[in-house]
């Protein structure tokens, strides 16, 4: 189970790209989630935050 808590613009805006795609806005947002470009956007996001911050790996050197 996922719980998002968006403002009221935020969630005007989602239900009309879930109705022009003929979706629910559940399935909307749980379709973006998982698109395939979803892990390389994630593990990119995550490579830049390790070089902002430095990795915290402990085998990192």
């Amino acid at each position: 189970m996922l719980s998002v808590r968006i403002d009221g613009e935020l969630l005007d805006r989602v239900r009309r790209h879930a109705a022009r795609s003929g979706m629910s806005v559940q399935d909307y947002v749980v379709r973006t989630l998982v698109r395939d470009d979803f892990d390389e956007r994630l593990e990119t996001a995550v490579d830049e935050t390790n070089r902002f911050y430095g990795s915290t790996a402990p085998d990192a050197a």
